[in-house]
């Protein structure tokens, strides 16, 4: 615990002098309500209240708990790169702790909106978050507010913060972009990155040169659930044997991912996507890559909204939305 406050005492306040809780204090025991499920400052305030005497044993609170006002004032006002850089601090601490060191399989980057933080007569721009999550640990190591939407932008700050060497890093079409791979080499990262019409000349031959290719490897795996059954096949071909292939940083091969699906009514529904990928993997490590990608939506982005309600959250004040996202 004297880590975890050391780590928040890094933080500036940008309260007045005459402030009569201490900031760290402040941080610590919102981390502990917001770990404990609070989803609101004036759930905060109930935690801290109702676990007082306990809390006393870690922190002085010696002006006693502070109220809900005080938290939304605080967060209001915190500056979100201080906030952010000590909250990706103590994740490095505990991720030490446990023995885990830096990341090291896939890191996937999404962004997802906060739909009730948007100001009054705004409610077609909420604000919107992107997030860095570690697929092998389930952990968020990193999140950033998207200047007026801007996931690219938002994305491109965030990697530099982040320590990927050796990572294979997934995100959506939005960020296969030229200026996004050549950010994740720099960072002496690989990338698996959806392909679709927004890159008009690559989809084009991705699409071309699976067609005319013969006798590819595959890997197929196949789901039952609710009453539906999704088979899917993943194939990869190196850059060599691509038919024309635009220049794009890093390129090293193309992945097709093939599903059926076909729920209880029988009417089957067939998709096809590609990835563009700076290193050529196995077809097996291209279907557990694209797998582990969407645990930042099944494991992240569900619990943010089912267990946190965070899309009912109406914290939309100054830099309230982001300090407490």
């Amino acid at each position: 615990m004297p880590l975890v406050l050391s780590i928040l005492r890094e933080v500036r306040d940008p309260r007045d002098i005459n402030a009569r809780h201490d900031l760290a204090e402040l941080l610590f025991v919102a981390l502990a309500a917001t770990l404990c499920g609070a989803k609101s400052c004036v759930d905060i305030a109930e935690f801290v209240e109702g676990r007082e005497d306990e809390l006393k044993e870690i922190v002085e609170l010696k002006h006693g708990c502070p109220s809900h006002d005080t938290f939304s004032r605080v967060f209001r006002l915190l500056d979100p790169e201080e906030l952010s850089a000590a909250l990706s601090a103590f994740v490095l601490a505990l991720r030490r702790e446990l023995g885990l060191g830096s990341p090291r399989g896939v890191v996937a980057i999404d962004g997802k909106a906060l739909r009730r933080g948007y100001e009054k007569g705004r409610a077609f721009m909420p604000p919107l978050m992107v997030s860095a999550w570690d697929a092998e640990t389930r952990v968020a190591i990193a999140a950033m507010r998207a200047p007026a939407s801007n996931e690219v932008a938002a994305t491109l700050a965030l990697l530099k913060s982040l320590d990927l060497k050796g990572c294979t890093v997934t995100a959506d079409a939005l960020h296969c972009r030229p200026e996004t791979a050549k950010a994740l080499i720099a960072k002496k990262a690989h990338y698996a990155l959806a392909l679709k019409a927004n890159q008009g000349r690559l989809f084009a031959a991705a699409e071309r040169s699976f067609a005319q290719a013969d006798g590819i490897d595959c890997f197929e795996t196949r789901d039952s659930a609710h009453g539906r059954t999704e088979v899917r096949r993943a194939s990869v071909l190196p850059l060599a044997q691509l038919n024309e292939p635009p220049a794009f940083p890093g390129l090293k091969a193309i992945g097709r991912i093939e599903a059926l699906r076909t729920p209880a009514d029988g009417k089957a529904a067939a998709s096809v996507r590609y990835i563009a990928l700076s290193k050529v993997l196995t077809p097996r490590k291209l279907a557990e890559t694209v797998r582990a990608h969407w645990t930042i939506e099944n494991q992240l982005h569900w619990s943010l909204d089912v267990v946190f309600h965070e899309d009912d959250a109406r914290t939309r004040k100054d830099n309230a939305p982001q300090n407490l996202a």
